[in-house]
Order: C-alpha cells, then structure tokens, then sequence
C-alpha cells in the first residue's frame, strides 16, 4: 500500500513541476501538427506569428 502511495506522490509532483514550466516558459498557445487551431477570444486563429505575447516582447 505505501508503494502505491508513493507512486501516486511522485507522479503527481512530477505533474506539478511540468505545469509549473509550461506557465513560467510564456510560451504561446499552439494546434499540434494537423490538429485544429488554438482560436482567440475574438475567433481569430492563434499562432506565434499573432501571439500578442510575441508582439510585446518584440517591442521592448
């Protein structure tokens, strides 16, 4: 029973720790290949080319 929890712990820190870097990264939002689009709030197809985070880090 312990091995199982300890399985559990670890895994989910390890969940944890990887959701903790996608946010830090400021990476912008993409499809993956093939798939569909990552749409804006307006419906406007997402990319790094339109990422408003792009767009301000571009200017400082």
């Amino acid at each position: 029973m312990a091995i199982l929890f300890l399985t559990i712990t670890v895994i989910a820190i390890c969940v944890v720790l990887m959701s903790v870097g996608v946010l830090l990264s400021g990476r912008c939002l993409r499809g993956s290949c093939g798939g569909p689009d990552v749409l804006g709030p307006d419906g406007e197809s997402l990319s790094c080319a339109t990422c408003p985070l792009r767009r301000a880090r571009e200017d400082t």
